[in-house]
């Protein structure tokens, strides 16, 4: 996905700072005016993905960007023959054989299945002020899109209003304002899963859910994540508050109690400070060892009374790769997530965001190396799901096919929440009394929004859609940013069927490896995927020869 151009002539678009991977900027700000393509995809929806200006222009492709080794040296395949996957009620007519008649939907889990509309999940919203403020917007918009949303780490541990009794949560009032957002609009697709890691683990985060919401959750234990191999981290401008999360045993970066550095920020040369977590397994020293810890949490997670288990994982090397696909496996969990360098996050140690872990691509190639090992042997591999910088459609076929058939969703971190940000700072523009509550950062409508109107039946081209799912009265309850997230949704929806429809795939299960090819021989070596011209290249030539 290396993609760096700033602007986009053929869409209209323009990365305010510079691009990653994905197309997001590196640095994407809440309160920016726009407009890259994700930003302004929340907006106009499946418009974005076709060139602007039609009738006075022509657009041509830029195949200029495949090298290395990347998402962006992987191209999708096409067929001009057949269709496969064509669900109940259709057949292989082409009246049929259209795109919007590709199912997205899809479902991961051992026992009990987690349906999905779209194979998309968010990233960990934890304990990050981004993720609190702009709460409503996301939960809300992924129970309408119908994906599953997580509720990240340290969420209890931070929340000034939880209660403890004897070391153990008794009440938290922000990690009930997440579950009870996102199951308000819940349809039956998705899931709300909340994650756990030491402090959550030791604090009782555990037995608090299942004692309040039983199965309705999906608890998931944490072993990393792609941005940083350490513990999560957040900044927090208050020498109070830091006082208090170090009292709640948290390490806090510098030292709140230090009597110089409380004289620092007194006179401002010091101005927050970072609150970072523990890491796990410090007292083992072998795979061994962790196999038998971790096997027992997850048996301890069972007796609670947890019938759906997740793994998150970082961008760790390969003999971590491979204890958390075996573990996983043999545990029999529900999901396993794989998070690749390249991964965003609101708030890690830069240097170590850009010079630590294994690249998304090859994580991810490796992950689908050793999912078939195990599948060889006649084992039931978990489901996985890949993450690490992903924001398009085509990036989302991508890895869906990279990782066939073991891969059944594609975690997007950073991309979800900008239509979070974007109707907020609109709802906030356009009703002045809601700008504290939704944490909007306009006064105004910005230039690039009030061109497309001054209503949010005018700006947001999903607004009708999401009115028709939950009825004209209760729409005033819906937030901007729940609109916007439906509206982009449905863009990468559409992008994904078009790609599919073009593969000859008409249902998510039917889709493989076989749909990719690589751009170079570096990333055929990397990815086992074949170079773009050897693909059916012995078929073409008994063509030939018949």
């Amino acid at each position: 996905m290396n993609q760096k151009k700033k602007s986009n002539d053929v869409l209209g678009t323009t990365n305010r700072g510079n691009p990653a991977e994905s197309g997001l900027c590196t640095l994407c700000r809440a309160d920016c005016q726009g407009k890259c393509e994700t930003w302004l995809s929340s907006l106009v929806g499946r418009k974005l993905l076709y060139p602007r200006d039609f009738g006075s222009v022509t657009a041509g492709s830029d195949n200029t960007t495949h090298v290395g080794v990347s998402y962006n040296s992987l191209r999708i395949q096409g067929y001009n023959y057949g269709a496969k996957g064509m669900h109940a009620g259709l057949s292989t007519n082409p009246d049929d054989c259209i795109f919007p008649n590709v199912s997205l939907e899809s479902s991961f889990g051992a026992e009990v299945k987690t349906k999905v509309k779209i194979p998309l999940m968010t990233g960990a919203l934890g304990s990050t002020f981004v993720a609190e403020r702009y709460w409503e917007s996301f939960a809300t918009g992924c129970a309408l899109v119908g994906i599953p949303i997580v509720v990240g780490e340290n969420v209890v541990g931070v929340d000034r209003k939880a209660e403890f009794k004897n070391g153990k949560i008794t009440k938290s009032p922000e990690l009930d304002r997440r579950i009870d957002t996102y199951t308000r609009y819940y349809n039956g697709y998705g899931a709300i899963i909340v994650q756990m890691n030491v402090e959550d683990t030791q604090n009782g985060v555990a037995e608090y859910i299942i004692d309040k919401y039983g199965n309705d959750v999906i608890i998931e234990l944490k072993w990393g994540q792609g941005a940083k191999d350490i513990g999560g981290e957040i900044e927090v401008s208050s020498l109070d508050y830091a006082l208090f999360l170090k009292k709640r045993g948290y390490l806090l970066d510098p030292d709140p109690e230090n009597p110089e550095v409380q004289k620092a920020f007194e006179m401002k040369s010091i101005r927050s400070f970072a609150r970072h977590s523990r890491l796990g397994y410090t007292s083992i020293s072998s795979h061994e060892q962790v196999r038998e810890d971790f096997m027992n949490a997850v048996a301890y997670l069972r007796k609670l009374g947890f019938q759906r288990i997740s793994l998150k994982t970082g961008s760790y090397g390969m003999e971590a790769l491979a204890m958390a696909i075996k573990f996983a496996t043999d545990a029999k969990l529900d999901l396993l997530t794989m998070d690749g360098s390249g991964g965003g996050t609101g708030m890690s140690p830069w240097n170590m965001m850009q010079t630590w872990g294994v690249p998304s691509i090859l994580l991810h190639s490796k992950a689908h190396e050793y999912a078939s090992i195990l599948a060889a042997k006649g084992e039931k591999v978990v489901d996985m799901a890949f993450a690490g910088g992903f924001a398009r459609e085509d990036q989302i076929f991508k890895g869906l096919a990279l990782g066939a058939p073991f891969t059944k969703m594609i975690c997007m971190g950073r991309a979800l929440m900008i239509p979070g940000f974007l109707g907020s700072n609109i709802e906030g523009a356009l009703h002045h009394e809601r700008r504290e509550a939704v944490k909007g950062n306009w006064t105004k409508l910005p230039t690039s929004v009030n061109k497309l109107g001054n209503s949010p039946e005018q700006i947001f081209a999903g607004y009708y859609d999401v009115a028709k799912i939950v009825g004209k009265d209760e729409m005033a309850k819906i937030p901007f940013g729940a609109i916007a997230m439906y509206t982009l949704a449905d863009k990468l929806s559409a992008g994904l069927q078009q790609l599919m429809a073009g593969a000859r795939k008409f249902s998510m299960s039917e889709l493989s490896r076989e749909d990719l090819c690589s751009a170079n021989r570096e990333t055929e070596k990397e990815t086992g995927i074949p170079f773009i011209t050897d693909v059916h290249d012995d078929i073409a030539k008994k063509i030939l020869n018949s």
